[in-house]
């Protein structure tokens, strides 16, 4: 199994947990979005600290060391029980380095779970926010789902905006335009 489906099945076994009202073992219930504040909240002390990435990252140590670690850093970061376990399930079956790849693809699957789908868009300069809404209507039109925008700036497209959803790329810049024209003009000579 690849390392992407490894990080897809522990994201979803996260999701299933939190997505449930109450655990039959008397853990409190977290709401999907506080497992993935607490979760990020570990990951930025885990990548601010090098001698705690070589601490938790090298096989050498102890899991019973490295779950020790864990333990007090939870304390201190007062992660639910919830967040703290599965911490420590990652520490048990030594997938501790894909804690950001499990994080993003959490967050992927609990969108998906409640009808939404990522799109990256990237504009020639800023956007206010009506072109920004009317943009988010349509790719909401041609996807069929509610879309969740990650925006950005990017000056080489000139003009217009690139939005990928999904897999699927929608190119509406002048550049992408160009492109276009020169393959046809090309293609007709």
């Amino acid at each position: 199994m690849t390392l992407t489906g490894v990080a897809a099945r522990y994201a979803n076994a996260l999701a299933d947990v939190v997505s449930q009202p109450a655990s039959p073992t008397g853990i409190p219930a977290l709401a999907p979005q506080d497992a993935v504040r607490e979760l990020r909240a570990f990951e930025a002390v885990l990548a601010q600290s090098h001698d705690l990435r070589e601490v938790l990252h090298t096989p050498a140590i102890a899991g019973s060391r490295k779950k020790a670690v864990v333990g007090r850093l939870a304390d201190l970061l007062e992660l639910s029980r919830i967040s703290r376990n599965f911490l420590l399930v990652l520490i048990g079956h030594r997938r501790i380095t894909l804690l950001a790849e499990i994080l993003h693809t959490f967050e992927i699957v609990l969108d998906e779970r409640a009808g939404y789908i990522r799109a990256e868009i990237a504009s020639a300069r800023a956007l206010g926010d009506a072109q920004r809404a009317q943009i988010g209507a349509e790719l909401e039109k041609l996807s069929g789902k509610r879309i969740r925008s990650a925006w950005s700036v990017d000056e080489s497209l000139i003009g217009g905006v690139v939005a990928k959803v999904g897999s699927t790329v929608y190119d509406g810049s002048v550049r992408g335009s160009l492109e276009s024209l020169g393959r046809r003009l090309s293609a007709a000579v």
